[in-house]
C-alpha cells in the first residue's frame, strides 16, 4: 500500500539498527513482549503506559487500522534483555491527541505538502502526562533515548511519515527530545496537587469565601438529592456496573458527537487484567446507575478519564469528576490529580492551570521553519495565561 493512502500499513515492520550492545526493533504491537519485561520500564505512578492497558487497546480493536491509531512501538535491547520503549503510533488524522496540530496540517495542504501519515507517541486518547521514553534503571538515559528517537525516525522513513510527534512528555522527556532535535510545545490542562490537606474540609479552608460556600452549594445539592454516591475499585464493581460504565461512555460519545474510540471488548479486557487500575464514582438512583466517571490510579496519582449520564442532574457531574476524587486522593495520600484536558471550570474547584509539554519534528524544512517560528510566540502566550489564571484560583492569596 502506498504510504500516503488512506491508512499506514505497518504491520510486520521489524527494522533493527545495531549500535554497540543496543538493538533498536520496531513492533506491530505488544504481541511477543512478556508484560513483566514491559512493566519493569513504567514507573509507579502512570498506569496508561502499562502492557495491560496498552494491549488491551491493541486486542479490543480499539487501535489499530480501523481506528486509526496504528502501532509502531519502537523497542531497545541488550541481548535479549528489553532495556527502552517508545509507544509509538502511525496515523492518518489528528484525532484522539488533545496537542492539536490541525493547524499545521492545514498549512501543508495549503503549501501542496502531504501531513499523513505521520507517528505519534502518547497513550491513545489518553491526555494525561507520563513517561515516553520508557527505560530500565541504571541504563545511560541520554545514550537510549538517542537510540528510541533513531527507531521513531527509522519508522518515519518506513512509511514516509511527516512528521513525529511526543505528546504528554515530562519536563526530563522534553529536554532529552529537544537535545535530539525536536521543538519543544507548551499547551496547558488543569491538576489538582496535594499541599498537605488532612480532609477535604481543610482544602475548602484554603478557598476564598464565596467559593468555598459555592463547592458547598454543589455538593450539598448532590447529597440532598435521591442519589446514591459510591467510589468503587475495578475489582468491586459488579457485571452491572460494568455494563454501565460502558453505556455512560457511548451516551456520552453520541452527546458531544465524538467518535466512540473504545470498543465494549476494551471493557471487558480491562475488566480482565487492568480492573485494579480503575476507579468508578457512580451515581445510583433506587439501586441503578444513572451516571459515572471512570479514572485510573497508580502510586501516588489518580487521573479522571470519562463521564457519562443517562439523566441530568444540577452539579453532578463536578461530585463524580472531581470532588469525591480529591476526596479519595487526600484520604489515601494521593499527591497528584490529573482530571484530563481543558476545561476552565475546573479552576473554580482547585485544579490549578500546568504548563504541558510536547515536543515535534517535522520533516519538510519549509514546514518545520515555519512552525518553529510559530512555537515561541505560542509558548509566550500559554505562560502569560497560565499566570493570569492562577490570579483568578479560588484559593487565599498568598
Amino acid at each position: 500500500m502506498d504510504a500516503r493512502g488512506d491508512r499506514p500499513d505497518t504491520a510486520g515492520i521489524e527494522h533493527a539498527t545495531e549500535s554497540e550492545a543496543l538493538r533498536v526493533e520496531l513492533r506491530s504491537g505488544l504481541e511477543g513482549i512478556e508484560p513483566e519485561a514491559w512493566d519493569a520500564l513504567v514507573g509507579g505512578d502512570d498506569p496508561f503506559v502499562e502492557h495491560g492497558f496498552l494491549h488491551a487497546l491493541e486486542t479490543s480493536g480499539s487501535v489499530g487500522p480501523d481506528a486509526g491509531w496504528q502501532p509502531v512501538h519502537v523497542t531497545a535491547w541488550a541481548g535479549e534483555r528489553l532495556i527502552g520503549a517508545l509507544p509509538l503510533y502511525a496515523k492518518d488524522n489528528s484525532w484522539g491527541e488533545f496537542i492539536f496540530d490541525f493547524q499545521w496540517a492545514r498549512a501543508a495542504h495549503q503549501s501542496g505538502l502531504p501531513y499523513y501519515p505521520k507517528l505519534v507517541a502518547m497513550a491513545p486518547f489518553t491526555p494525561a502526562t507520563g513517561k515516553r521514553f520508557l527505560l530500565a534503571e541504571g541504563v545511560d538515559h541520554a545514550r537510549t533515548v538517542g537510540a528510541l528517537l533513531a527507531g521513531a525516525r527509522a519508522a518515519a522513513d518506513e512509511i514516509d511519515a511527516s512528521s513525529i510527534h511526543l505528546l504528554f512528555l515530562t519536563e526530563e522527556e522534553r529536554r532529552l527530545a529537544v537535545g535530539c532535535g525536536f521543538k519543544p510545545r507548551l499547551s496547558v490542562q488543569f491538576h489538582w496537587d496535594d499541599a498537605g490537606y488532612a480532609t477535604f474540609d481543610d482544602y475548602l479552608a484554603r478557598f476564598r469565601s464565596s467559593k468555598r460556600k459555592q463547592v458547598r452549594k454543589e455538593r450539598r445539592a448532590v447529597a440532598e438529592s435521591d442519589l446514591e454516591i459510591a467510589v468503587k475499585e475495578g475489582p468491586e464493581l459488579t457485571d452491572a456496573d460494568w455494563e454501565a460504565l460502558h453505556r455512560f461512555y457511548r451516551e456520552n460519545c453520541m452527546r458531544h458527537g465524538s467518535y466512540g474510540y473504545l470498543t465494549p471488548r476494551f471493557f471487558d479486557a480491562v475488566r480482565q487484567i487492568h480492573a485494579h487500575r480503575l476507579v468508578a464514582a457512580i451515581a445510583y438512583r433506587r439501586g441503578t446507575a444513572v451516571a459515572a466517571s471512570i479514572n485510573f490510579e497508580k502510586g501516588e496519582h489518580l487521573y479522571g478519564r470519562y463521564w457519562g449520564c443517562l439523566e441530568d442532574h444540577e452539579f453532578l457531574h463536578f461530585e463524580l469528576c472531581y470532588y469525591q476524587l480529591i476526596e479519595r486522593a487526600i484520604e489515601r495520600g494521593i499527591t497528584h490529580f490529573e482530571a484530563g484536558a481543558q476545561g476552565f471550570h475546573k479552576l473554580k474547584r482547585g485544579l490549578l492551570p500546568v504548563e504541558i509539554h510536547s515536543a515535534h519534528w517535522i520533516r519538510e524544512p519549509a514546514l518545520a521553519d515555519a512552525i518553529g517560528r510559530y512555537l515561541p510566540s505560542e509558548a509566550f502566550q500559554v505562560k502569560a495565561e497560565i499566570a493570569a489564571l492562577h490570579d483568578r484560583s479560588p484559593f487565599h492569596r498568598g
